[in-house]
């Protein structure tokens, strides 16, 4: 497999970290306890996922110029919101919250845990590539 293939395999896979975590945090109520995230916070999600996503793609089209640099920028306050999503949901129950109930995504976070850790990998991977200027 060559490095672009590679480059949009990822791609693939990051648009569907990006969805899955809409579809799981798509209404408040069916969120788990303490995992609860405003509504706000999931959008704002989205939103910047599907423009991460819109200008990485415009870049790999056509590789070189600021697009690149421009869509890593994208791409890194979207891992970071992400992130941010996910240690709340680890952070355990505080004083106010109530207990997390289970989902019906499996038990625990490990889902959730594969999928954002595997983006901030990614999106290094994504990094690389454009700052050694790797695309064909």
């Amino acid at each position: 497999m060559n490095l672009d293939n590679a480059v949009w395999l990822l791609t693939g896979l990051a648009a569907v970290v990006v969805l899955l975590t809409r579809l799981r945090l798509a209404t408040e109520q069916s969120q788990a306890g303490h995992a609860l995230v405003p509504l706000a916070v999931v959008n704002a999600h989205t939103v910047i996922g599907v423009v991460a996503l819109a200008t990485w793609i415009a870049y790999l089209s056509s590789p070189g110029g600021a697009l690149g640099a421009a869509s890593l920028v994208v791409w890194w306050i979207e891992v970071v919101i992400g992130l941010l999503i996910l240690a709340r949901w680890l952070s355990g129950s505080g004083k106010h919250a109530t207990a997390t109930t289970g989902d019906s995504w499996g038990q625990g976070p490990g889902l959730s845990i594969l999928a954002h850790v595997g983006m901030l990998l990614g999106i290094c991977f994504f990094t690389w590539v454009v700052l050694a200027d790797k695309l064909a």
